[in-house]
C-alpha cells in the first residue's frame, strides 16, 4: 500500500516528463525529459551521442565532460533542464567540415589514449583550457585536467597532446 501511495503522489511517468529544447553541437534539439534526468543521460540515451561516457556518476572522473558554453562541466551532475539556453558541445561536435579539431588531432599524434574511455572527457577539458588559455603552462594543464582520471596512466602523452594542440592554435582559428 505504501508503494502505491508513493507512486500516486509522484504522478505517472508521462506527467513527470517535460519537453525541453537544448542546443547541442550547433543544433536545436527538442527532447522529453524526466526532471531527474541528467544532461549525460539525455545526450547518450535520448540523442544517441555516446562519445560522452558515464564513469562515476558523481562528477569526479571527467569521463562525462562536455562544454556548456565555454566551460567544461561534468554532464553527469547537471540536470538536463539546466542546459536550456546554454550551447552544449560534445566530442562529436568538435569536427568541422570533415576535419578533426586540433586537440583531437594532437591526441591521435601523441597516442594519448590506451583504452580511450577517458579520452572524450580529456579532449573536452583540453578544448576548454585552450579556449581560455591558448598558451597554457604545465601548471595550467595540470589544473585543467585534475578532475579527469585516466586509469591507464597515459598522463604524459595527454599533456604532450595538449602542448601539441596549443602549438597548433596559431595555425587554426578553433582552439
Amino acid at each position: 500500500m505504501l508503494a502505491m501511495s508513493t507512486a500516486a503522489s509522484r504522478g505517472t511517468a508521462s506527467e513527470r516528463h517535460m519537453r525541453i529544447e537544448i542546443q547541442v553541437n550547433g543544433h536545436r534539439r527538442s527532447v522529453d525529459v524526466d526532471p531527474s534526468q541528467t544532461l549525460l543521460e539525455v545526450l547518450r540515451d535520448e540523442l544517441g551521442l555516446t562519445g560522452t561516457k558515464y564513469g562515476c556518476g558523481e562528477g569526479r572522473c571527467g569521463a562525462c565532460t562536455v562544454l556548456m558554453g565555454s566551460h567544461a562541466v561534468a554532464s553527469c551532475t547537471i540536470p538536463a533542464q539546466s542546459a536550456v539556453g546554454a550551447p552544449i558541445t560534445t566530442v562529436e561536435g568538435l569536427e568541422h567540415d570533415g576535419h578533426l579539431h586540433p586537440v583531437q588531432e594532437a591526441f591521435i599524434a601523441e597516442e594519448a589514449f590506451q583504452c580511450a574511455y577517458c579520452t572524450s572527457g580529456m579532449i573536452m577539458a583540453s578544448v576548454a583550457l585552450l579556449r581560455a588559455t591558448p598558451q597554457p603552462t604545465s601548471d595550467d594543464i595540470a589544473r585543467a585536467l585534475e578532475t579527469n582520471v585516466c586509469r591507464c596512466g597515459t598522463y604524459p602523452r595527454i599533456v604532450a597532446a595538449v602542448r601539441r594542440a596549443a602549438a597548433s592554435v596559431g595555425a587554426d582559428d578553433r582552439p
